[in-house]
Parts: C-alpha cells; sequence; structure tokens
C-alpha cells in the first residue's frame, strides 16, 4: 500500500517541509510518485518516519540519524555498530530525563511554598514571601 504525502503530514505530524528535507538529506530515501509527480510513502517509510520523528524528539541529532540510517543501509555487518548507537542516545535520553525530574521538584516545592503563603499574601499584600532563591 502506498500513501500520499496529505495522508502521511495529517496522520504523522510532520510537515510536507519536514519530509522533503529529510529526503533531500537522504534521510529518508526511496521515495517514489506517483503518475502526476506527487511523492508515495511505503509502509516502510511511514516505519522509518515514526522512527526518525521518535529519534529527533528524544534529542538525537540529524547527523546521528543519517549516520544510523547509513550503517542500516549497509546491512547485518553494521548490526552492532548501530545497536550501540541506539544504547549510547538511550543513556543521554535517561540523563536527560532525570535532569529534568530534579527541575520539576524544585518547580513543585517553589509552587507548593506559594500555595502555603497565598492566604497570609492575600491577607497581607506586604508580607514578605518565605522560600529559599527568588
Amino acid at each position: 500500500m502506498l500513501y500520499s504525502m496529505k495522508y502521511v503530514v495529517e496522520n504523522l505530524n510532520i510537515t510536507a517541509k519536514t519530509l522533503r528535507f529529510y529526503e533531500e538529506q537522504g534521510i529518508l530515501q526511496n521515495v517514489s510518485r506517483d503518475e502526476n509527480g506527487r511523492r508515495v510513502y511505503s509502509k516502510q517509510h511511514i516505519d522509518w518516519i515514526s522512527f526518525i520523528r521518535c529519534l529527533r524528539e528524544t534529542g538525537m541529532s540529524l547527523a546521528k540519524i543519517k549516520q544510523y540510517m547509513d550503517l542500516f543501509g549497509v546491512g547485518n555487518a553494521t548490526f552492532l555498530e548501530r545497536q550501540e548507537m541506539l544504547v549510547k542516545h538511550k543513556l543521554e535520553v535517561q540523563k536527560k530525563i532525570e535532569e529534568d525530574l530534579r527541575y520539576l521538584e524544585e518547580i513543585n516545592y517553589k509552587i507548593a511554598m506559594y500555595e502555603l503563603q497565598k492566604e497570609e499574601v492575600r491577607k497581607n499584600p506586604n508580607h514578605i514571601f518565605k522560600c529559599h532563591g527568588l
């Protein structure tokens, strides 16, 4: 089955400009065209686009994605190298999540301090807000 660019854009939450860019950069390869010259995508393209979006959403650079795609094109000889790329990226994503959770804890603490003092500030606009930092 083949899918139109309109279908891909609407169902995969990606822009036509991004699809064309991925194709120009060699990240999305072998895109066919219909009898009217419009791009059409196979199920394999749909799977690749979903995977590319996943990697992009987790912060992987286009250069790294291109490297992965190139390695994939070589075949099973690069199996371990591709796995290692994904393992390294996973560790980077986990580190970022841990950092974000620390930031979230700080924000939650600050919100809790506001909640505790909200009534006092309402009653007394000159109330000195008590919370470390700002």
